[in-house]
Protein backbone atom coordinates (compact mmCIF):
# COMPACT_ATOMS: atom_id res chain seq x y z
CA UNK A 1 0.00 0.00 0.00
CA UNK A 2 2.95 1.83 0.60
CA UNK A 3 7.12 2.08 0.69
CA UNK A 4 8.77 2.88 4.23
CA UNK A 5 9.02 6.81 5.13
CA UNK A 6 6.61 7.84 2.31
CA UNK A 7 2.52 8.31 2.03
CA UNK A 8 0.28 5.58 1.68
CA UNK A 9 -0.82 5.22 -1.65
CA UNK A 10 -4.20 4.06 -2.43
CA UNK A 11 -4.79 0.73 -4.57
CA UNK A 12 -6.14 3.31 -7.56
CA UNK A 13 -2.42 4.65 -7.05
CA UNK A 14 -1.07 3.37 -10.65
CA UNK A 15 -3.78 4.64 -12.43
CA UNK A 16 -3.36 7.98 -11.15
CA UNK A 17 -0.02 8.07 -12.44
CA UNK A 18 -1.19 6.14 -15.95
CA UNK A 19 -3.69 9.47 -16.06
CA UNK A 20 -1.06 11.98 -15.66
CA UNK A 21 -2.64 13.07 -12.38
CA UNK A 22 -1.18 15.96 -10.28
CA UNK A 23 -0.34 13.86 -6.98
CA UNK A 24 -0.05 15.64 -3.16
CA UNK A 25 0.54 14.51 -0.19
CA UNK A 26 -2.84 14.27 1.81
CA UNK A 27 -3.09 13.42 5.25
CA UNK A 28 -0.75 11.12 4.96
CA UNK A 29 -1.74 9.63 1.62
CA UNK A 30 -0.18 10.96 -1.88
CA UNK A 31 -3.95 11.62 -3.61
CA UNK A 32 -4.91 13.34 -7.06
CA UNK A 33 -5.47 17.15 -6.54
CA UNK A 34 -6.44 16.94 -10.27
CA UNK A 35 -5.69 15.39 -14.01
CA UNK A 36 -7.31 17.96 -16.67
CA UNK A 37 -7.98 20.52 -15.24
CA UNK A 38 -9.80 21.95 -11.78
CA UNK A 39 -12.74 23.49 -13.40
CA UNK A 40 -13.60 20.59 -16.33
CA UNK A 41 -13.60 18.39 -13.42
CA UNK A 42 -16.33 20.56 -11.50
CA UNK A 43 -18.48 20.81 -14.07
CA UNK A 44 -18.30 16.97 -15.45
CA UNK A 45 -19.48 16.63 -12.02
CA UNK A 46 -22.39 19.10 -12.08
CA UNK A 47 -23.52 18.59 -15.51
CA UNK A 48 -22.44 14.68 -16.19
CA UNK A 49 -20.90 12.64 -14.24
CA UNK A 50 -17.41 12.41 -12.35
CA UNK A 51 -14.93 9.98 -10.59
CA UNK A 52 -13.36 10.06 -7.49
CA UNK A 53 -10.45 7.74 -5.39
CA UNK A 54 -11.78 8.14 -2.04
CA UNK A 55 -9.80 5.42 -0.56
CA UNK A 56 -7.93 7.57 2.19
CA UNK A 57 -10.89 8.11 4.26
CA UNK A 58 -11.30 6.08 7.31
CA UNK A 59 -13.37 2.43 6.93
CA UNK A 60 -15.07 1.20 10.15
CA UNK A 61 -17.54 -1.97 10.34
CA UNK A 62 -18.61 -2.62 14.12
CA UNK A 63 -21.14 -5.22 14.90
CA UNK A 64 -22.14 -5.99 18.57
CA UNK A 65 -25.55 -6.75 20.79
CA UNK A 66 -25.97 -2.89 22.09
CA UNK A 67 -24.28 -1.28 19.42
CA UNK A 68 -26.71 1.72 18.85
CA UNK A 69 -27.15 2.13 22.51
CA UNK A 70 -23.41 2.72 23.13
CA UNK A 71 -22.80 4.88 19.72
CA UNK A 72 -26.12 7.36 21.18
CA UNK A 73 -23.36 8.33 23.88
CA UNK A 74 -21.12 9.55 21.63
CA UNK A 75 -23.70 11.36 19.11
CA UNK A 76 -25.85 14.22 19.94
CA UNK A 77 -28.06 12.16 17.17
CA UNK A 78 -30.86 10.30 17.70
CA UNK A 79 -29.76 7.22 16.32
CA UNK A 80 -32.50 4.66 18.00
CA UNK A 81 -34.69 5.34 14.45
CA UNK A 82 -32.65 4.22 12.05
CA UNK A 83 -33.91 1.14 10.12
CA UNK A 84 -31.55 -1.58 8.09
CA UNK A 85 -30.73 0.38 4.75
CA UNK A 86 -30.59 4.01 6.28
CA UNK A 87 -27.80 6.64 7.72
CA UNK A 88 -27.34 9.45 9.66
CA UNK A 89 -25.01 12.08 9.30
CA UNK A 90 -23.48 13.13 12.52
CA UNK A 91 -20.51 14.44 14.70
CA UNK A 92 -18.15 12.98 17.55
CA UNK A 93 -18.01 15.54 20.44
CA UNK A 94 -15.15 15.96 22.92
CA UNK A 95 -16.74 17.01 26.34
CA UNK A 96 -16.79 20.42 25.84
CA UNK A 97 -18.86 19.38 22.67
CA UNK A 98 -16.19 20.44 20.12
CA UNK A 99 -16.17 18.73 17.04
CA UNK A 100 -13.83 15.52 16.91
CA UNK A 101 -14.94 14.64 13.58
CA UNK A 102 -18.05 14.68 11.25
CA UNK A 103 -18.88 11.26 9.99
CA UNK A 104 -22.06 8.80 8.58
CA UNK A 105 -23.06 6.20 10.13
CA UNK A 106 -24.46 3.72 7.79
CA UNK A 107 -27.17 1.48 10.05
CA UNK A 108 -26.66 -2.24 8.46
CA UNK A 109 -29.37 -3.78 10.88
CA UNK A 110 -28.97 -7.15 12.43
CA UNK A 111 -26.92 -10.25 11.81
CA UNK A 112 -27.05 -13.80 11.56
CA UNK A 113 -26.06 -13.48 15.41
CA UNK A 114 -28.24 -11.23 16.83
CA UNK A 115 -25.89 -8.13 16.41
CA UNK A 116 -26.39 -4.61 15.63
CA UNK A 117 -23.80 -3.57 12.60
CA UNK A 118 -22.91 -0.62 11.70
CA UNK A 119 -20.24 0.82 8.46
CA UNK A 120 -18.88 4.37 9.55
CA UNK A 121 -17.31 6.73 6.99
CA UNK A 122 -14.44 9.06 8.49
CA UNK A 123 -12.41 12.02 7.78
CA UNK A 124 -8.76 10.52 6.04
CA UNK A 125 -7.06 13.56 8.62
CA UNK A 126 -9.09 12.08 11.81
CA UNK A 127 -9.26 8.27 10.80
CA UNK A 128 -6.66 7.40 13.69
CA UNK A 129 -7.94 10.02 16.34
CA UNK A 130 -11.69 8.72 15.72
CA UNK A 131 -10.39 4.77 16.07
CA UNK A 132 -9.33 5.61 19.15
CA UNK A 133 -11.91 7.94 20.52
CA UNK A 134 -14.60 5.20 19.58
CA UNK A 135 -12.41 2.01 20.57
CA UNK A 136 -11.47 4.21 24.26
CA UNK A 137 -15.74 4.77 24.63
CA UNK A 138 -17.06 1.78 23.34
CA UNK A 139 -16.87 -1.70 24.74
CA UNK A 140 -14.90 -3.97 23.13
CA UNK A 141 -16.21 -6.79 24.91
CA UNK A 142 -19.19 -6.73 23.43
CA UNK A 143 -18.08 -4.57 20.13
CA UNK A 144 -16.03 -6.06 17.14
CA UNK A 145 -14.19 -3.14 15.94
CA UNK A 146 -13.02 -3.72 11.95
CA UNK A 147 -10.65 -1.04 10.81
CA UNK A 148 -10.68 -1.28 6.35
CA UNK A 149 -9.08 1.83 6.27
CA UNK A 150 -5.79 0.54 4.27
CA UNK A 151 -7.79 -2.57 2.82
CA UNK A 152 -10.56 -1.16 1.14
CA UNK A 153 -10.93 0.74 -2.08
CA UNK A 154 -13.64 3.74 -1.92
CA UNK A 155 -15.03 5.09 -5.04
CA UNK A 156 -17.45 8.25 -5.54
CA UNK A 157 -19.49 8.18 -8.55
CA UNK A 158 -21.00 11.74 -8.44
CA UNK A 159 -23.29 13.96 -10.97
CA UNK A 160 -26.39 13.78 -12.55
CA UNK A 161 -26.01 10.80 -15.33
CA UNK A 162 -23.68 8.83 -11.82
CA UNK A 163 -26.26 6.32 -10.91
CA UNK A 164 -26.95 5.12 -14.79
CA UNK A 165 -23.31 5.01 -15.35
CA UNK A 166 -22.78 2.80 -12.24
CA UNK A 167 -25.84 0.68 -12.93
CA UNK A 168 -23.86 -0.99 -15.87
CA UNK A 169 -21.69 -2.40 -13.34
CA UNK A 170 -24.05 -3.59 -10.70
CA UNK A 171 -26.76 -6.45 -10.24
CA UNK A 172 -29.35 -4.50 -7.82
CA UNK A 173 -31.41 -1.93 -8.99
CA UNK A 174 -29.88 1.44 -7.40
CA UNK A 175 -32.98 3.03 -8.03
CA UNK A 176 -34.77 2.12 -5.59
CA UNK A 177 -32.50 3.50 -3.02
CA UNK A 178 -33.07 6.22 -1.85
CA UNK A 179 -30.38 9.26 -0.64
CA UNK A 180 -28.73 8.42 2.54
CA UNK A 181 -29.54 5.39 1.45
CA UNK A 182 -27.15 2.23 1.46
CA UNK A 183 -27.32 -1.74 0.73
CA UNK A 184 -24.72 -4.64 0.42
CA UNK A 185 -24.30 -5.09 -3.49
CA UNK A 186 -23.13 -7.36 -6.28
CA UNK A 187 -20.04 -4.67 -8.17
CA UNK A 188 -18.65 -6.67 -11.03
CA UNK A 189 -19.60 -10.11 -9.63
CA UNK A 190 -17.87 -9.41 -6.37
CA UNK A 191 -19.96 -8.11 -2.84
CA UNK A 192 -19.18 -4.42 -1.95
CA UNK A 193 -21.17 -2.01 -0.14
CA UNK A 194 -22.64 1.34 -1.68
CA UNK A 195 -24.15 3.90 -0.34
CA UNK A 196 -26.50 6.75 -1.77
CA UNK A 197 -24.09 9.65 -0.46
CA UNK A 198 -21.71 11.94 -1.57
CA UNK A 199 -19.43 15.00 -0.93
CA UNK A 200 -20.29 17.51 -3.96
CA UNK A 201 -24.22 18.61 -3.88
CA UNK A 202 -24.97 15.93 -6.52
CA UNK A 203 -26.77 12.91 -6.78
CA UNK A 204 -24.23 9.46 -6.85
CA UNK A 205 -22.82 7.12 -4.62
CA UNK A 206 -19.77 6.18 -3.09
CA UNK A 207 -18.91 2.38 -3.47
CA UNK A 208 -16.54 0.02 -1.22
CA UNK A 209 -15.25 -2.64 -2.89
CA UNK A 210 -12.03 -4.96 -2.41
CA UNK A 211 -8.50 -3.60 -4.23
CA UNK A 212 -9.20 -5.46 -6.99
CA UNK A 213 -12.95 -5.06 -7.58
CA UNK A 214 -12.29 -0.84 -6.92
CA UNK A 215 -9.37 -1.01 -9.74
CA UNK A 216 -11.68 -2.98 -12.34
CA UNK A 217 -14.93 -0.69 -11.44
CA UNK A 218 -12.42 2.27 -12.31
CA UNK A 219 -11.39 1.43 -15.44
CA UNK A 220 -14.54 0.18 -16.30
CA UNK A 221 -15.90 3.44 -15.47
CA UNK A 222 -13.26 5.58 -17.20
CA UNK A 223 -14.47 3.17 -20.35
CA UNK A 224 -18.17 4.69 -20.02
CA UNK A 225 -16.12 7.90 -20.76
CA UNK A 226 -16.73 9.45 -16.83
CA UNK A 227 -14.28 11.93 -16.51
CA UNK A 228 -11.84 11.20 -13.19
CA UNK A 229 -11.54 14.36 -10.53
CA UNK A 230 -9.38 15.32 -8.13
CA UNK A 231 -9.38 16.70 -4.20
CA UNK A 232 -8.88 20.53 -5.98
CA UNK A 233 -12.47 19.77 -7.89
CA UNK A 234 -14.05 17.65 -4.48
CA UNK A 235 -13.17 21.05 -2.40
CA UNK A 236 -14.79 23.41 -5.20
CA UNK A 237 -18.16 21.27 -5.54
CA UNK A 238 -18.41 20.97 -1.66
CA UNK A 239 -18.15 24.23 -0.44
CA UNK A 240 -20.91 25.43 -3.66
CA UNK A 241 -23.10 22.69 -1.61
CA UNK A 242 -21.89 24.53 1.71
CA UNK A 243 -20.40 21.16 3.24
CA UNK A 244 -18.17 21.76 5.96
CA UNK A 245 -14.29 20.52 5.81
CA UNK A 246 -12.94 19.27 8.69
CA UNK A 247 -10.14 21.17 10.33
CA UNK A 248 -10.84 24.36 8.05
CA UNK A 249 -15.10 24.68 8.71
CA UNK A 250 -15.00 22.60 11.66
CA UNK A 251 -13.23 21.37 14.56
CA UNK A 252 -12.13 20.51 18.37
CA UNK A 253 -13.17 24.16 19.35
CA UNK A 254 -16.19 24.47 16.66
CA UNK A 255 -19.75 23.22 18.51
CA UNK A 256 -22.46 22.14 16.07
CA UNK A 257 -24.46 24.45 16.95
CA UNK A 258 -22.54 27.41 16.24
CA UNK A 259 -21.27 25.69 12.73
CA UNK A 260 -24.81 25.67 11.42
CA UNK A 261 -25.10 21.85 12.78
CA UNK A 262 -28.09 22.49 15.02
CA UNK A 263 -30.08 19.94 12.69
CA UNK A 264 -27.59 16.81 13.96
CA UNK A 265 -28.32 17.67 17.69
CA UNK A 266 -31.38 16.16 18.79
CA UNK A 267 -31.51 17.15 22.79
CA UNK A 268 -34.96 16.67 22.74
CA UNK A 269 -35.52 13.19 21.83
CA UNK A 270 -32.27 11.23 23.63
CA UNK A 271 -30.64 10.84 26.88
CA UNK A 272 -27.36 11.88 27.88
CA UNK A 273 -24.15 11.96 25.71
CA UNK A 274 -20.86 13.85 25.63
CA UNK A 275 -21.08 17.74 25.20
CA UNK A 276 -24.51 17.65 26.12
CA UNK A 277 -24.04 19.88 28.73
CA UNK A 278 -22.38 22.58 26.97
CA UNK A 279 -25.15 22.25 23.89
CA UNK A 280 -27.94 22.77 26.36
CA UNK A 281 -26.32 26.16 27.63
CA UNK A 282 -25.55 27.55 24.14
CA UNK A 283 -29.07 26.35 23.37
CA UNK A 284 -30.60 28.62 26.52
CA UNK A 285 -28.31 32.18 26.17
CA UNK A 286 -27.24 31.41 22.38
CA UNK A 287 -23.64 30.83 20.92
CA UNK A 288 -21.42 34.17 20.30
CA UNK A 289 -20.38 33.02 16.82
CA UNK A 290 -22.09 31.54 13.50
CA UNK A 291 -20.86 30.02 10.50
CA UNK A 292 -22.22 32.00 7.60
CA UNK A 293 -22.04 32.05 3.89
CA UNK A 294 -20.43 35.18 2.17
CA UNK A 295 -20.59 36.29 -1.33
CA UNK A 296 -17.91 38.59 -2.10
CA UNK A 297 -18.07 41.40 -5.48
CA UNK A 298 -15.61 41.06 -7.98
CA UNK A 299 -12.97 38.40 -8.29
CA UNK A 300 -11.89 38.85 -4.43
CA UNK A 301 -11.40 35.43 -3.40
CA UNK A 302 -11.46 35.25 0.29
CA UNK A 303 -9.00 32.09 1.79
CA UNK A 304 -8.91 30.16 4.91
CA UNK A 305 -7.61 32.31 7.75
CA UNK A 306 -8.43 35.75 6.17
CA UNK A 307 -9.82 38.29 9.15
CA UNK A 308 -13.38 39.43 8.61
CA UNK A 309 -14.29 43.31 9.74
CA UNK A 310 -17.50 44.86 10.14
CA UNK A 311 -17.29 49.17 11.55
CA UNK A 312 -13.62 48.84 11.13
CA UNK A 313 -13.48 46.19 14.01
CA UNK A 314 -12.77 42.46 13.77
CA UNK A 315 -15.57 40.33 13.79
CA UNK A 316 -14.59 36.96 12.79
CA UNK A 317 -12.45 34.76 9.95
CA UNK A 318 -13.14 33.24 7.07
CA UNK A 319 -12.80 29.21 6.57
CA UNK A 320 -12.87 28.45 3.05
CA UNK A 321 -13.21 30.51 0.08
CA UNK A 322 -13.15 30.09 -3.50
CA UNK A 323 -14.22 31.87 -6.86
CA UNK A 324 -17.39 29.31 -8.00
CA UNK A 325 -16.78 27.52 -11.04
CA UNK A 326 -20.81 27.06 -11.18
CA UNK A 327 -21.93 30.23 -10.10
CA UNK A 328 -19.11 32.79 -11.38
CA UNK A 329 -18.58 34.32 -8.49
CA UNK A 330 -16.69 34.41 -5.24
CA UNK A 331 -17.94 32.21 -2.31
CA UNK A 332 -16.81 31.63 1.43
CA UNK A 333 -17.75 30.58 4.55
CA UNK A 334 -16.59 32.17 7.57
CA UNK A 335 -17.22 32.48 11.72
CA UNK A 336 -19.08 35.77 12.25
CA UNK A 337 -20.27 37.53 15.42
CA UNK A 338 -24.13 36.31 15.96
CA UNK A 339 -25.35 40.26 15.34
CA UNK A 340 -24.00 39.69 11.89
CA UNK A 341 -25.16 36.37 11.11
CA UNK A 342 -28.26 37.14 9.49
CA UNK A 343 -28.89 37.30 5.43
CA UNK A 344 -27.76 40.34 3.58
CA UNK A 345 -25.59 41.69 6.88
CA UNK A 346 -22.82 43.45 5.28
CA UNK A 347 -19.27 42.76 6.25
CA UNK A 348 -15.82 43.16 5.02
CA UNK A 349 -12.88 40.55 4.69
CA UNK A 350 -9.15 41.42 4.68
CA UNK A 351 -7.47 40.03 1.52
CA UNK A 352 -3.76 40.90 1.11
CA UNK A 353 -3.69 43.87 3.36
CA UNK A 354 -7.09 45.22 1.56
CA UNK A 355 -10.48 45.17 2.71
CA UNK A 356 -13.24 44.13 0.23
CA UNK A 357 -17.23 44.27 0.79
CA UNK A 358 -19.09 40.99 1.07
CA UNK A 359 -22.44 39.70 2.30
CA UNK A 360 -24.15 36.94 3.94
CA UNK A 361 -25.77 34.92 1.82
CA UNK A 362 -27.78 31.62 2.31
CA UNK A 363 -26.56 28.27 1.96
CA UNK A 364 -25.80 25.85 -0.01
CA UNK A 365 -24.61 28.11 -2.50
CA UNK A 366 -25.38 26.19 -5.02
CA UNK A 367 -27.93 23.05 -5.03
CA UNK A 368 -28.98 20.16 -7.52
CA UNK A 369 -32.14 20.38 -9.19
CA UNK A 370 -32.32 16.27 -8.56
Amino acid sequence: MSHPNLPFYTPLHLLHLELNARMVPFSGWEMPVQYGGIGKEHQAVRQHAGLFDISHMGKFVLSGHHLIEQLQYLVPSDLSGLKPGEAQYTVLLNPNAGIIDDLIIYYQGINDAGAQCIVTIVNASTAAKDRDWLQAHLDLSQINFQDLSLTQTLIAVQGPEAVQMLQKFVQEDLSMIKRFGHLEATVLGQSGFLARTGYTGEDGFEVMVPPEVGVELWRSLLAQNVLPCGLGARDTLRLEAAMALYGQDIDEQTTPLEAGLAWVVHLDRKGDFIGRSRLEAQKQSGVSRRLVGLRLEGRNIARHGYPIFYDGEPVGTVTSGTLSPTLGYPIALGYVRSDLSKLNQSVEVEIRGKTYPAIVVKRPFYKSLQ
